[in-house]
């Protein structure tokens, strides 16, 4: 191993039988392939120096390394590498500065790494830690991997602990397995963070997923990983006919404060919840963000607060009533997946609010104004005012039906107009009927039942007959409701026709 280190070569003690080389099996590793952690520290702190025209570097392969393996604190120059191989006890690497580190399909008791800086990448791809990862407050400069990684909990209920984490470049996690909480409280990763095909599960805990005030300079993947041979993974999403590991969550997600430059994709992602548990994304700021994935069973997803530019949905993955959340949720255009007509959009407003709140409908009335859809927009008004009318007395809420029945409160101005006919045509026909002595004679025009009935009808307008006119008894009051109907549905026609014409 000595002289591997110094000629940069690999020291490998695999036997070539896969069963005995598996490092997470159960066969025994003798003497032969153990090294105490002591002489590996020393190699990396202090080894040789490298043969002339090599370059130093530790690669091992099927070696056991025993007792803990502690660099605490500690320079590493070498490059480092690990593949197959069992550690004894924990890995710690605290406050330690690497180049690169590189731990392949290693078995591990526990990876101990607060505050550790690497130049390059950290690979910790298909270990398995048995008590936890902690990574809080490492600095990483480029990549950190921990695809198909398996990480057990510790005794917090905490499986990766990556709290105040940097990454220079990509944090890629895809078919990740956890058990226990993935926590990335405050993280910051320079590219992209992908758990696509990840399975996150915390049974001892409320959350599976922890990572308030995220930062993401990309996008946030928890979407399917394509399996096969190779892994269909970062970079691409799975052909057609590939089969797939969907991202799926079993405990709270909690994402709130997170700012993702690009998008946060859910594509046919699966949470798992208990009712008093959480797919939240408070007050998150992403261009886009891709709500398709399955419709969480129980639990509550809360966007309260959020802005998203585009709002990218699937109407059969929101949950129902009471279990959403969007007060204060700002979006501005809508683009859904498959079939989302407007009934089903409005139902998705009223699961959203348990109690009458104005300003989810009024969001939405504005983004389909926005994007041409008039009439849409007045439809959301309408069920807003619908909405409201059920939290009114029961006088007011009497006014609201008939307000409802006749104009729909306004929204639907060609039913005033038709209102307006039926009027007319009413009372054409009755104040044909009605005695009609001049007020002065010889001044007064031409008796015309019809004229004058519009001419009650239609406010501002004067048509040159009711000035002239006098009429007695009922038929003052019946003039008198004409003049008030036509108030009301002529203002209705008019606001309609003002919307209208603004828009154009």
């Amino acid at each position: 191993m000595w002289q591997a280190f110094r000629n940069g070569s690999v020291y490998d003690l695999r036997t070539g039988d896969l069963t005995v080389d598996d490092p997470h099996g159960g066969h025994p590793w003798g003497p032969e392939r153990s090294v105490r952690a002591r002489i590996v520290a020393w190699l990396l702190l202090d080894g040789p120096p490298a043969l002339d025209g090599r370059v130093s570097s530790l690669k091992l392969q099927g070696v056991q390394i025993t007792d803990v393996l502690d660099l605490a604190g500690g320079v590493v120059d070498p490059y480092v590498e690990m593949k197959q191989c069992r550690f004894e006890k924990e890995v710690r690497v605290p406050e330690a500065r690497f180049t690169t580190v590189r731990l392949v399909d290693c078995s591990v008791p526990r990876f101990e790494g607060a505050r550790v800086h690497t130049e390059g990448d950290l690979h910790l791809p298909r270990c398995r830690f048995h008590n936890g990862v902690r990574l809080s407050d490492a600095h990483i400069g480029t990549d950190l991997l921990l695809n198909q990684a398996v990480v057990f909990r510790d005794r917090h209920s905490k499986s990766v602990n990556a709290d105040g984490m940097t990454v220079g470049q990509d944090l890629q996690a895809e078919m990740l397995e956890t058990h226990g909480e993935l926590s990335l409280r405050g993280a910051t990763v320079g590219v992209s963070l992908s758990l696509r095909g990840s399975r996150l599960s915390n049974t001892h805990g409320r959350l599976a997923l922890n990572a308030p005030q995220l930062t993401v300079e990309r996008t946030l993947y928890l979407t399917p990983a394509g399996l096969g041979n190779p892994l269909r993974t970062s970079g691409s999403t799975p052909a057609r006919g590939t089969r797939v590991q969907r991202f799926e969550s079993v405990g709270g997600v909690r994402l709130d404060d997170g700012r993702f430059g690009d998008a946060i994709d859910l594509d046919s992602a699966r949470f798992t919840l208990e009712n008093d548990q959480e797919l939240s994304l408070r007050r998150v700021q992403t261009p886009e963000l891709r709500f398709r994935g399955e419709r969480p069973q129980r639990g509550t997803v809360v966007l309260s607060g959020a802005k998203v530019v585009n709002l990218i949905d699937k109407a059969i993955s929101w949950p129902g009533p009471g279990r959403l959340r969007v007060g204060g949720f700002v979006y501005e255009n809508l683009i859904p997946s498959g079939a989302f007509p407007l009934a089903r959009r409005l139902d998705w407003l009223a699961a959203a609010t348990a109690e009458y709140n104005p300003e989810p409908y009024e969001r939405l009335a504005t983004v389909l104004r926005n994007s041409g859809e008039d009439a849409d927009a007045r439809e959301v008004l309408l069920a807003k005012q619908r909405r409201r009318r059920e939290t009114l007395p029961a006088a007011a809420k009497v006014w609201g039906y008939i307000q409802d029945w006749t104009v729909a409160y306004g929204y639907r101005p060609g039913r005033a107009a038709v209102w307006m006919a039926v009027l007319w045509a009413v009372s054409a026909v009755a104040f044909s009927h009605a005695a009609h002595p001049p007020i002065k004679e010889g001044e007064a025009p031409h008796w015309s039942a019809p004229l004058f009935a519009l001419d009650l009808l239609l406010p501002v307008i004067d048509l040159g007959q009711i000035g002239y006119w006098q009429l007695r008894g009922g038929w003052q009051w019946a003039a008198a409701v004409l003049v008030l109907l036509g108030w009301i549905l002529a203002t209705t026609v008019a606001a309609g026709a003002t919307r209208l014409l603004r828009r154009s």
